[in-house]
């Protein structure tokens, strides 16, 4: 991937984006705009969006040390400091209270079980277990509502290929326009999209709306690390549909879904028949020779190598016709990633 095609900021417009419309039985694409979504819905569809919110779950601290400071033989002295900068990224509560949390870390290989992390003076977290590839289970000792002194103390999670720190305005613009349910560590980037506006046009060619949710977490954003795509275990992720959104989908001839997100959610859904209200965690890993029992159609933004989002956008329009029309979409100047443009899967 040329580096100049991965977006590092978003446009003024969100719905400034350009659209690459895939239509799979005729093995063809087309140049349009995001704008013009609503000329391809008509009645009968129902655009399913997630309505997860991104919460601040990036967390800059220094680890908290005592060491002896001898004064004389016996009657050594223990001294509290605080080394080097570290990272903790929340990735899903563990506990009813929220205070338990499944976090990646870094460095991973200073941060062992016992140690204690201090992110403000009334604000600290002690890790309580190890896992794979970074992970860890910390535990926050503070008062009150976590999200809320997240809200000061943490910072926007953008993903790594975006090379700056986040900013202000990253606050609103890394967040969808219907965000409502707080939970997620990334954002549903097909979403960032949609404008009010927009919504109101998709509305008028006669499309129903639905909302559902699924908290982005590490299920969804981890790399595959198997030799096979088959033996990756992806990690759960919370998610929830209401009878009342249940009832618009079924009432629809087309669910168009909004992200991989909105795609894991109903399929996970359908596995138990008809779409119906449900709630838990999900694992659905989608890869070619997945059968789709809900989506009709895909709006999603352009992945990354060696990810699971890609590997269901290719189960959904074939790994060959998706691979070429990636190619096309570098050698035209398409903007990558989750500020980048979008793609539509007809």
């Amino acid at each position: 991937m040329p580096p100049d095609r991965i977006a590092q900021e978003p446009l003024t417009d969100r719905a400034a984006s350009r659209m690459l419309v895939l239509h799979r039985r005729e093995r063809r694409w087309e140049d349009r705009w995001f704008r013009e979504l609503p000329q391809f819905l008509k009645a009968g569809d129902c655009l399913v969006l997630n309505d997860t919110r991104v919460f601040p779950s990036r967390l800059y601290g220094r680890r908290r040390g005592v060491r002896a400071l001898p004064i004389g033989k016996r009657n050594p002295r223990r001294h509290e400091y605080l080394s080097g900068q570290v990272e903790v990224f929340l990735l899903r509560p563990l506990s009813e209270d929220h205070k338990t949390w499944q976090a990646l870390v870094h460095p991973g290989r200073k941060m062992h079980v016992g140690e204690r992390v201090v992110f403000a003076p009334d604000l600290e977290a002690e890790v309580l277990a190890r896992g794979s590839y970074g992970e860890r289970t910390v535990r926050f000792l503070c008062e009150g509502d976590l999200y809320q002194r997240l809200e000061t103390v943490g910072h926007v999670p953008l993903p790594p290929y975006i090379r700056r720190p986040d900013r202000p305005e990253d606050r609103e613009r890394y967040q969808t326009v219907f965000a409502r349910e707080t939970g997620s560590v990334a954002a549903p980037t097909a979403g960032l999209h949609f404008t009010p506006e927009v919504l109101a046009q998709c509305r008028d060619a006669g499309a129903e709306i639905a909302w559902v949710t699924l908290h982005v977490g590490l299920g969804t954003f981890q790399p595959i690390h198997t030799e096979t795509v088959e033996r990756h275990q992806m990690h759960p992720e919370f998610f929830r549909v209401t009878e009342e959104e249940a009832r618009k989908m079924r009432a629809a001839s087309r669910l168009v879904a909004v992200g991989t997100t909105a795609v894991r959610t109903l399929e996970t859904v359908a596995r138990s028949g008809e779409l119906c209200a449900a709630q838990g965690e999900t694992d659905l890993f989608i890869y070619p020779g997945f059968e789709f029992r809900a989506t009709g159609a895909l709006l999603t933004n352009f992945h990354l190598p060696k990810s699971t989002l890609l590997i269901l956008v290719c189960a959904f329009a074939g790994k060959e016709f998706v691979l070429d029309a990636y190619r096309h979409a570098v050698e035209a100047g398409y903007r990558f990633y989750s500020y980048g443009d979008c793609m539509l899967i007809l």
